[in-house]
């Protein structure tokens, strides 16, 4: 194929539009104070105003990159890119919570199908000599979309531009969502898909209402007291999961393109690491609660809670580095290793929390953030080379996407989970003592995903590479 002369200008447009996915999620944790107070934002809008992003683009991430292939991948990039930017214009002028919760989850539902074609771009439209620094420009967005999260949060929020408050998190994408639309007109090729890919609008469905079955009793039911309704929802997660398991071997028996690839998942490194990595993106959601206590509990201001999280992406970079070059040579017990050191983390910042209770400082919180970054940077590099370790080349594809949704309903889940520990012990027990039980929730499931590292293949097969950094590393606190 012949080699697009402004494939390079295209890339810039498909890495800003990365950049841009990675800072919106992140970018509602420190403002999430404000907008309770300002919006009137209850406890469970709040878990959905942050949680409702992750969801959205994790149920659509799973097919996002079989519709890039049936459609071609310029007129997916083309149409998440506009839901997106719509998604953020409703964002940024919601007038109440409800239409901020949808909002965020249409956002979501923009990047699911913006981001799978970024890779997709990339190895169609570059060669083996340039690939590399295609991947490494790719690659950069996660670190600095992490970092500049965060920061770019508290900084708009306390700017208050034209008197906009927290709606600039949301109305900043605007200009950058019609550039990146522009560029990409401009710079990206149209080729063709291939019609012969068709989706799996079945599957699909039945993965939605099987989530749905979780996340919203999760959410609302102890809003709710807990009623009859919540459990029972809850407990229809189970057999819908089932339909959907049979689904997908009905499917793949008749010869057509499951979403979850039966065969793939009897691939012992892609389950195992799947469970590993699911247990360690949910502990990490304690992060939500730790935001809302040093703004609601400490009165810190959007940019000092945002400062007390940036020193994670140096703990972030170095883990990955770490992995990177050890991961593969070690195998299993650098996963198992990197667990301890996760729980060790959030351990330390549990004990920190407690002791220095109101007069709790940056300084203090700098050297177990930075063990946390640095186990969680290890842990999910890892999880996802093992991932992918056994997997065939022509599974590839599947695999990653899965891999990646898997890490954000992790993240979803994380999210909602200790958003419901936290509240639920806030009335009687005050932010701090809630805030350490919910870090105990957390160590305690961080502990779990330590012991699942036994059921690990022992080494990576030999030859086989960590696979780039993907959408799935993105929920790491920076």
């Amino acid at each position: 194929m012949e080699k697009h002369p402004l494939r390079w200008w295209a890339l810039a447009v498909c890495v800003l539009a990365v950049l841009v996915d990675m800072i919106d999620n992140q970018i509602v944790a420190v403002a999430l104070p404000t907008i309770h107070r300002h919006l009137g934002a209850g406890e469970a809008a709040m878990q959905w105003i942050s949680a409702g992003y992750a969801l959205g683009f994790a149920l659509t991430l799973i097919i996002g990159g079989r519709l890039g292939d049936r459609y071609g991948v310029k007129r997916l990039f083309l149409a998440g890119m506009a839901v997106f930017t719509l998604a953020s214009l409703s964002a940024g002028l919601a007038p109440e919570p409800g239409l901020l919760v949808a909002s965020r989850v249409v956002q979501g539902i923009g990047s699911g199908l913006m981001v799978p074609q970024v890779l997709s771009f990339v190895h169609t439209e570059f060669d083996e000599a340039e690939r590399p620094k295609a991947m490494g420009l790719y690659a950069a967005a996660f670190p600095l979309g992490g970092l500049a999260g965060p920061l770019l949060g508290g900084v708009l929020t306390e700017a208050d531009l034209f008197g906009s408050g927290w709606r600039a998190i949301f109305l900043v994408n605007l200009p950058i969502g019609v550039a990146g639309l522009l560029g990409a007109l401009v710079t990206m090729p149209s080729r063709p898909g291939f019609p012969r890919h068709r989706p799996d609008l079945g599957g699909l469905a039945l993965l939605t209402a099987t989530g749905f079955a979780v996340f919203y009793p999760l959410v609302q039911g102890r809003a709710s007291g807990w009623p009859l309704w919540s459990i029972l929802l809850m407990a229809a997660a189970v057999p819908l999961a089932g339909l959907f398991a049979v689904h997908q071997r009905g499917l793949e028996r008749r010869g057509g393109e499951p979403l979850v690839p039966p065969a793939m998942m009897r691939v012992r490194s892609v389950w195992s690491s799947q469970a590993v990595l699911m247990c360690t993106q949910t502990a990490i959601g304690v992060f939500f609660v730790l935001t809302l206590y040093l703004q609601l509990g400490l009165g810190f201001s959007p940019v000092r809670a945002a400062l007390s999280f940036a020193p994670g992406t140096i703990g972030i970079i170095a883990g990955n580095a770490v992995a990177m070059r050890s991961a593969a040579r070690i195998g299993r017990a650098f996963v198992t290793v990197m667990a301890a050191v996760l729980a060790a983390g959030l351990a330390a910042i549990a004990l920190v929390v407690h002791a220095a209770g109101d007069h709790l400082n940056v300084a203090e919180l700098l050297g177990p953030i930075v063990l946390f970054s640095f186990g969680i940077g290890g842990v999910l590099n890892a999880s996802f080379g093992t991932a992918m370790g056994q997997v065939q080349p022509q599974q590839a594809g599947a695999a990653s996407g899965l891999v990646n949704t898997t890490a954000q309903l992790g993240q979803a889940a994380g999210t909602a989970l200790s958003a419901t520990v936290f509240f639920s012990l806030l009335p009687d027990h005050g932010y701090r003592s809630a805030v350490v039980g919910t870090f105990m929730v957390s160590i305690g499931v961080t502990l779990l995903a330590l012991l699942l590292t036994a059921a690990l293949p022992a080494r990576q097969r030999a030859g086989d590479k960590t696979p780039a950094p993907d959408r799935g590393t993105s929920s790491a606190p920076a």
